[in-house]
């Protein structure tokens, strides 16, 4: 990592990482170095670093990452953000962008993908036949055999072996607490976007020279079609911010805790309220990630009905930026909080699934609309920032077709 796209900033409550090169740096609104200041009065901190597109969000900016030791951590709702476990997802096609050099084809394709993929705002899935407590307590797992065409044969099990985590595990007594409407809301939602900046995008790979031996290895190659999803856990991740905000507030009230910010809200670990929200947002990462792969298979049926029966969409990796969970580092635990940040592990760190122990994990960097998005991977010297936040180009991917 080069020096000049690192700064330490010393703030009035602590230090906070921030990798960017000069003229980002300088650009930077004077509101992010506020938002990581009142961020660093929460007791105990042992790490902050903003990344390179750090901008402002709602109580901590987009593009944190903030670390506790688990002995005498917090944990922060207003850190994780109201989208829990939104992240992203990324599709291999058997298809060159050559393929799809019709517009009509193109038309044909879009019309099939919202066949099967809902786009208005209040959209209604149609996976009615799933169990959404299945899919909230079990992630990938919970789902019936015929949603995971490859996930009972271990040669092509890229659904189950190509993500990031496909089960968070937590106290299923949590979800006593969620009001039948939440749990009725969250099932219609299944399978759709939901509205903002997700997305469902049809993309054509370019490779990097220098980076082309990790990128073969994984399966790409110029011109290749994939798709990209960007999504979260809908109205379940939204409801788990809603309903345990009063049982933040009434702990800071009780333990007289508190920041600048009077709507920064965090409470102990080991508090058992604190433990209540951590089990409801491990259910919103378990949704999340289902509902991506679901958005991912509702896309792959709409492709055979264009393409026929030898069209393919494999697994490249599955990945969040808003969520807070325990991880491993240097045989530390820590519990790692990311709001608009993920993980971008080196090869070879224990941290990685087990197809990308070699190389490291694709890291899915988005980009917004009509711009190019990117797939990369994290440099060795990355390890010691919790999230890697100058990482190193494998292939660049600028959209095709995006369809909100």
């Amino acid at each position: 990592m080069k020096e000049n796209y690192y700064q330490q900033v010393q703030l009035p409550s602590g230090i906070v990482h921030v990798y960017a090169g000069p003229e980002l740096f300088k650009s930077l609104d004077y509101k992010v170095f506020q938002m990581a200041n009142n961020n660093l009065q929460i007791p105990n901190q042992v790490y902050m670093g903003y990344t390179p597109d750090v901008h402002v969000g709602v109580g901590t900016c987009i593009g944190t990452t903030a670390v506790w030791n688990m002995h005498n951590g917090y944990v922060s709702p207003s850190i994780v953000g109201s989208d829990i476990g939104c992240g992203m997802r990324v599709h291999l096609t058997n298809l060159h962008k050559d393929e799809l050099k019709e517009v009509k084809l193109r038309r044909k394709l879009v019309k099939a993908i919202e066949k099967y993929l809902p786009v208005e705002d209040h959209a209604r899935g149609h996976f009615s036949d799933i169990r959404l407590e299945h899919v909230v307590t079990k992630g990938l797992h919970g789902l019936p055999k015929k949603y995971m065409p490859d996930g009972y044969t271990p040669k092509k099990a890229t659904s189950l072996t190509h993500v990031e985590h496909s089960k968070f595990n937590l106290d299923e007594n949590a979800l006593n607490t969620f009001p039948d409407a939440v749990w009725h809301r969250s099932h219609r939602q299944l399978g759709t976007l939901g509205n903002g900046n997700h997305f469902a995008e049809i993309q054509a790979i370019e490779i990097a020279e220098e980076n082309r031996e990790v990128a073969e290895a994984w399966g790409l190659f110029d011109g290749q079609v994939v798709v990209m999803i960007h999504s979260g856990s809908r109205a379940w991740g939204g409801s788990v911010s809603q309903y345990c905000s009063s049982d933040m507030m009434k702990v800071m009230r009780t333990q007289e805790l508190g920041t600048a910010d009077p709507k920064l809200l965090f409470a102990p670990l080991e508090h058992p309220l604190a433990q209540k929200y951590v089990d409801l947002m491990y259910a919103a990462l378990n949704y999340a990630v289902v509902n991506r792969h679901l958005i991912a298979y509702a896309i792959r049926e709409a492709g055979k009905d264009v393409f026929g029966s030898k069209f393919e969409m494999t697994t490249l990796y599955d990945l969040m930026h808003n969520y807070a969970w325990e991880e491993e580092h240097e045989g530390q635990s820590y519990f790692v909080h990311r709001k608009g940040a993920t993980r971008s592990l080196p090869a070879g760190h224990p941290g990685n699934p087990k197809p990308y122990q070699g190389t490291g994990h694709p890291a899915l960097i988005p980009g917004s609309m009509g711009t190019a998005s990117y797939i990369m991977v994290g440099p060795q010297k990355g390890k010691t920032t919790f999230t890697p936040s100058v990482m190193e180009q494998v292939a660049f991917v600028p959209a095709a077709l995006r369809k909100n």
